[in-house]
């Protein structure tokens, strides 16, 4: 297989009225693993190009089945993890950086543009 597991669907959603496939689970050393791109928590919104939108979960894990070798993925990542087995790792480890590492280096270095940017026409 992918080595990933897959939540959601028409008829089972995973989040209230959003019938979105969501990955649940990487497997340890499957190929979603060893690739380290894909992410639980991560919403699958193609595979092969294919749409997901408005599946049932058994035909979104028919299409999974059914993929090939070569699978292409298109995603949507989740930003902020919630609560329950989405982003979850079972040993205390977050499922990524929180969004504040990432956005305070950010804003830092704008702010030291702006305010280099400012002294350096007061030079003029």
């Amino acid at each position: 297989g992918l080595g990933f597991n897959i939540v959601g669907g028409t008829d089972q959603q995973y989040i209230s009225n959003d019938s979105s496939i969501y990955v649940s689970r990487i497997k340890k050393d499957g190929a979603a693993y060893l690739d380290g791109r894909l992410q639980e928590g991560d919403k699958i919104l193609a595979v092969n190009g294919r749409n997901l939108k408005d599946l049932r979960h058994k035909d979104a894990v028919e299409l999974f089945r059914n993929a090939g070798s070569d699978v292409s993925l298109k995603i949507q990542r989740r930003l902020q993890p919630q609560n329950g087995p989405v982003g979850h790792r079972g040993n205390g480890e977050s499922g990524g950086l929180p969004l504040a590492a990432i956005l305070v280096p950010g804003l830092v270095l704008a702010a030291a543009a702006v305010w280099i940017s400012l002294r350096y026409r007061q030079r003029m």
